[in-house]
């Protein structure tokens, strides 16, 4: 044998074990992408695409709907024969109908239940025999993170299901696109584009979330965001007795508390942390028990961190409202709290919140506008609807003034804004025909506690003149015997069905509740 054999046959070896590597890496993908599959196919019938035709309110005139729309999304079928995707999927809806995967037929459905604050719904399909081949998805817990995940839904472009993959890159508070509400929300690191809301996100065969709208709009790139399980819970015990109760408000407002020289002000030790109560909202769960300038230390056993966070996990600090969002009306949440540097342990209430911490209502859905017609000038209550029916650039193009009121915070003895939105001209109202957007203070001479209030007091006035007046001082001054005998004609001749919204005066406005 030759020098150069063993050299040949350590070559020829070596060739050999990585040829037996490759294989086994190769292998082990293989395995792993036919596992991959097999997840995929257990899930993939019980994925649903919700058709919806929807007509929303116009709140410019609102005593119309404006021009009904198509659109579709997705949902997962639950335990219950229930499907479960996002509220915005829904909202507003006239007419739904829903497909199963590889199934040409629609099937017509109803919306059961709906959460619009934390963007989730249910909905029932009339005929049983659609979930015989589809079965209940469980509903499981929230990954760890940097943990793979499947996403499934119908997006734009095709009619098929489709699947992608994403890693789950961050849990913490984001404001919901739909509601504008605080949340728990998780990130993953895929697009989720128009068709892909209301599916499940998908980990260990169980749903870890639901997707929904992209909370940072179009500052973000290849990012989805979802719904996660805890909030998925809330809603569904929520839903358990079919009456919407929502998340509970505890009625108070803090600021964060880093700066040393604040917190030594407000009686902490270096070693201690929390937050500084601002605002203590009258007739609310904290009434009577928490004062301004206290310091909340902690939250149901959750330490408050200077910056407002709590620690639920190793991996997971968000902030301390998700503390409260996890509970249910009529639970207890103990505080512990330090006023003037001594330690107090307190409880509350969960209770159902107020209508609006702010003069500005939150966005409604599936709700009927409210409006009164007074001497030809139509009045509205000031909501999130009024100012985003400016558009999508709504923060630049609303006027100031409603814009501005948006920082008010309500009171017992003013809830809400009464804006004079426009005039239909007529003799009643000339010198007026031009008046636009404009924020009314007093009527005679009395201040305005609701839009509720407010029509009241136009129903029931007995005075010869009406004067409404703005807080700069500019007057409106109505002849109201005029006002009453010009209604009808103003009403048949811009074609208005009534000279106020349905329902106005069967309850006061702050008695509902929406979702």
């Amino acid at each position: 044998m030759t020098a150069a054999a063993p050299v040949a046959a350590r070559r020829w070896l070596s060739r050999t074990a990585l040829l037996v590597v490759t294989c086994a890496l190769s292998w082990l993908s293989a395995a792993a992408n036919a596992q991959t599959t097999d997840e995929i196919r257990a899930i993939e019938d019980s994925i649903i695409k919700i058709y919806t035709t929807s007509a929303e309110p116009d709140y410019f005139t609102p005593w119309r709907l404006m021009n009904p729309s198509q659109s579709s999304g997705s949902g997962a079928v639950i335990e219950g024969q229930r499907i479960l995707t996002n509220a915005h999927v829904v909202a507003n809806a006239s007419y739904v109908q829903v497909q199963k995967h590889n199934d040409p037929e629609r099937y017509l459905a109803s919306v059961e239940f709906v959460s619009h604050a934390s963007d989730l719904a249910l909905i029932r399909v009339e005929d049983s025999s659609f979930f015989d081949d589809a079965p209940a998805l469980e509903i499981g817990n929230l990954p760890e993170p940097n943990t793979e995940v499947l996403v499934f839904g119908y997006p734009i472009g095709g009619r098929t299901l489709s699947v992608t993959k994403g890693v789950l890159s961050r849990v913490e508070q984001q404001v919901y696109a739909h509601s504008g509400e605080f949340l728990l929300a998780g990130q993953i690191d895929a697009a989720i584009n128009p068709g892909n809301s209301g599916g499940p996100v998908i980990a260990d065969g169980k749903i870890a979330g639901v997707v929904m709208q992209s909370a940072g709009g179009s500052r973000t790139e290849a990012l989805g965001y979802f719904v996660p399980p805890d909030i998925v819970r809330h809603m569904l015990t929520d839903a358990s007795n079919g009456s919407y109760d929502g998340f509970p408000d505890l009625g108070f407002r803090t600021q964060d508390l880093e700066s040393p020289a604040a917190k030594s002000r407000y009686g902490l030790t270096p070693d201690q942390s929390g937050v500084l109560v601002i605002k203590v909202f009258e007739e609310s769960p904290a009434d009577g028990i928490l004062q301004e300038n206290d310091v909340l230390l902690s939250i149901d056993g959750f330490e408050v961190a200077g910056d407002s966070s709590i620690r639920l996990s190793r991996d997971l600090q968000t902030n301390y409202k998700h503390a409260i969002d996890l509970k249910q009306i009529g639970d207890t949440v103990p505080l512990r709290i330090a006023r003037n540097g001594q330690v107090l342990d307190v409880e509350l209430t969960a209770q159902r919140r107020q209508q609006s911490y702010s003069l500005v209502r939150s966005e409604e859905f599936d709700a009927v506008p409210e409006y009164y017609i007074y001497g030809g000038i139509l009045f509205v209550p000031l909501n999130m609807n009024l100012i985003k029916r400016w558009g999508n650039d709504w923060t630049r193009s609303a006027p100031v003034n409603m814009l501005h009121a948006r920082s008010q915070w309500a009171s017992p003895e003013k809830r809400e804004v009464v804006v004079a939105l426009q005039v239909l001209a007529a003799d009643v109202n000339l010198g007026y025909h031009d008046v636009r957007n404009w924020i009314v203070e007093t009527v005679n001479g009395e201040p305005i506690r609701d839009f509720y209030d407010f029509s009241r007091k136009l129903h029931n006035n007995e005075e010869p003149y009406v004067v409404f007046r703005s807080e700069s001082g500019f007057q409106l001054v109505v002849d109201h015997q005029q006002a009453r005998d010009s209604e009808l004609d103003i009403l048949n001749r811009y074609r208005i069905p009534a000279p106020y919204s349905e329902g106005l005066f069967d309850s006061p406005a702050l008695a509902r509740v929406q979702p």
